[in-house]
């Protein structure tokens, strides 16, 4: 029952701005770490960012530290990434991903600890 549904994906020029969300149902935000993840074509994916299940900690990767940040809204259930001052090297497909082992831990910005994903959302960021 475990689903995650990410949406605000887009075009924008350099230096604009987005927010990407990411619905989740069959879990509850404040048991699962949520982290994004981003892929663009011939790379591998990436982490961005994440936000831990209890104390709801942040890490970012550097390339987009001051740039982007992550919050959730735990009465909608819905994870957010607001992405500001946007660069063509941010074009990419951007996943919404929750662990079910990171409770009550710093969440971790490493693809393997993440068990579900969203479908993802493009991003291009061109001109």
């Amino acid at each position: 029952q475990v689903q995650l549904v990410e949406s605000g994906g887009g075009l924008v020029q350099p230096g604009g701005s987005l927010r990407l969300s990411c619905a989740a149902s069959g879990l509850s935000l404040d048991s699962y770490a949520i982290g994004w993840f981003r892929q663009a074509p011939g790379k591998g994916r990436e982490a961005v960012s994440c936000i831990s299940s209890s104390s709801g900690s942040t890490r970012y990767v550097d390339s987009v530290k001051g740039r982007f940040t992550i919050s959730r809204d735990n009465a909608k259930n819905t994870v957010h990434l607001q992405m500001n001052s946007l660069k063509p090297e941010d074009t990419a497909v951007y996943y919404c991903a929750a662990s079910s082992f990171q409770i009550n831990r710093r969440c971790m910005l490493v693809r393997t600890e993440y068990n579900y994903w969203g479908q993802g959302t493009q991003v291009a960021v061109s001109s």
